[in-house]
C-alpha cells in the first residue's frame, strides 16, 4: 500500500482503512488478549472462513497492526500478535468491547467467547 496516495477526510476514515470491516476488529480484539497461533485464532473466531481470515490478517499486517512470526518447525508454526502500533488500539477496542457488552444486554443477546486456555466456550454476562 502506497500511503503517500491516501487522503482521508477525517481521522475515523484513516482508522477504518486499517481496521475496518466485519472481522478485522474481532481479530484485533482477540490479539489484544494474547498472541495466537494461526489454528488457535481460527478456532477462537469460528464464524469467519479460512479464506477471509487469511485476507484480513494480511491486510492487518500491511497496515502495520499485526505481526506474523513463522517458526521453522515441521509443520511450520505461525503466531500472530499485535505490533507496537497495533497495541495502541487496545483502549479503542476495549471501549468498543464494553459498548458491545452493554448492547448485547440491551437487546437480550449472549456473547460466547471461545476460551483457548481451556478449549471450552465461555459465556460472557454483563
Amino acid at each position: 500500500m502506497d500511503n503517500r496516495k491516501l487522503l482521508f477526510n477525517c481521522p475515523v476514515e484513516a482508522a477504518l482503512e486499517a481496521i475496518g470491516g466485519k472481522w478485522k476488529p474481532v481479530i484485533v480484539w482477540h490479539l489484544s488478549q494474547h498472541d495466537f497461533r494461526s489454528g488457535e485464532l481460527r478456532r477462537a473466531i469460528p464464524r469467519v472462513t479460512e479464506k477471509v481470515m487469511i485476507e484480513q490478517l494480511r491486510q492487518l499486517e500491511r497496515s502495520g497492526v499485526v505481526a506474523r512470526q513463522v517458526t521453522e518447525t515441521i509443520p511450520p508454526a505461525v503466531t500472530y500478535s499485535l505490533t507496537e502500533h497495533g497495541r495502541r488500539l487496545k483502549d479503542a477496542i476495549g471501549a468498543v468491547s464494553d459498548w458491545g457488552l452493554h448492547h448485547a444486554e440491551v437487546i437480550g443477546a449472549r456473547i460466547l467467547i471461545i476460551d483457548q486456555s481451556c478449549d471450552a466456550p465461555r459465556e460472557s454476562h454483563s
